[in-house]
């Protein structure tokens, strides 16, 4: 690890400003999880952290459309255990509780979780080239070992994938997520947040240099009774996700009035094509309707090798996460 400095900061506007002001690389802390790790490995080497746990980020808190605001330095574990939460967003809470261990959501912020990067282990080692790590230096995983690698909207550049389980079940959710930088406050719709590789592996989000994340709003429709969050994984705990799906259906009857599927574990974002899920409105909600969607999303997937498994598995873990939802 580098040497590094680290100033508290007591308001979103001096983080900013002290973020974009500087000529130093800065970075912003809460929980660290994530950060810190890539500081050990010197995958990331800030000059200076700017430290945001004096904000006034840490509540969640109702909002006048009846939806409910995240704060963004609420660790993952409130959030989670949180009451409305688990009463009116029981995908998320069930998402968040899949990911890591105990400690890490003790510490983890939501905030954070947006922002974690890829558990590829070519970017971890800085031995061996990594475009997303080093722009220009090439893609190991393309022919190395990519078992865990990207099946969806890779590009030549990058084949990592998204490793959060709380940013799938939000894909699914439609949060938008709130941001503040040097030219004001904005939103941003979480299916925008993140990116697909490119020819920029580098930017894992579309923010601008400096913007903080504040909050994360979910809307008022949470899903709190036809929902899944199937995780695929190589153990029962503290494991990343082969593949997961965070699934949503309203039910009529047996008519589908709106069905929700995003996936974590095969892009570099999560995945979900509300265009895909807009051609299943008003179909009855049976296996074989399940079985067409999963073909829908996710046609075009390739694999590299060690992770062709993964075509099948996704498919069949859609149906069966669509299944189990109907159920509850």
């Amino acid at each position: 690890m580098n040497n590094f400095s680290l100033t508290q900061v007591d308001s979103a506007e001096e983080a900013v400003k002290t973020a974009r002001l500087s000529t130093e690389n800065n970075r912003y802390i809460a929980g660290g999880t994530n950060l810190i790790d890539l500081m050990k490995y010197r995958v990331e080497n800030p000059d200076h952290l700017l430290d945001i746990n004096r904000l006034n980020f840490s509540e969640i808190s109702s909002l006048p459309d009846n939806g409910l605001r995240l704060g963004a330095t609420v660790t993952n574990a409130d959030t989670a255990y949180h009451q409305e939460v688990q009463k009116n967003y029981p995908l998320l809470a069930k998402a968040i509780l899949s990911g890591a261990s105990t400690q890490l959501r003790n510490m983890a912020t939501d905030g954070g979780n947006l922002m974690q990067r890829t558990r590829c282990y070519y970017f971890y080692d800085t031995a061996t080239p990594c475009n997303k790590r080093e722009p220009g230096s090439g893609c190991s995983a393309l022919e190395g070992f990519n078992r865990i690698h990207a099946i969806l909207g890779a590009s030549e550049k990058c084949i990592a994938t998204h490793p959060s389980d709380m940013c799938v079940a939000l894909a699914a959710l439609d949060a938008t997520v709130q941001v503040t930088g040097e030219s004001g406050s904005r939103s941003i719709p979480i299916l925008e947040f993140h990116r697909l590789p490119g020819d920029h592996p580098e930017k894992d989000t579309n923010l601008e240099p400096g913007e903080l994340i504040t909050a994360i709003d979910l809307p008022e429709k949470g899903f709190s009774q036809h929902f899944e969050y199937l995780k695929v994984r190589d153990r029962p705990s503290y494991a990343f996700a082969l593949v997961s799906v965070a699934a949503a259906l309203e039910i009529d009857g047996s008519t589908i009035k709106d069905i929700r599927v995003s996936l974590g574990g095969v892009a570099h974002k999560p995945w979900r094509l509300p265009e895909v899920e807009q051609q299943f409105i008003d179909q009855q909600a049976t296996p074989q309707t399940f079985e067409a969607f999963a073909e829908k999303l996710i046609a075009g997937a390739k694999g590299y090798g060690d992770n062709d498994f993964k075509i099948k598995l996704a498919k069949k873990s859609i149906v069966r996460a669509l299944l189990t939802a109907l159920e509850k």
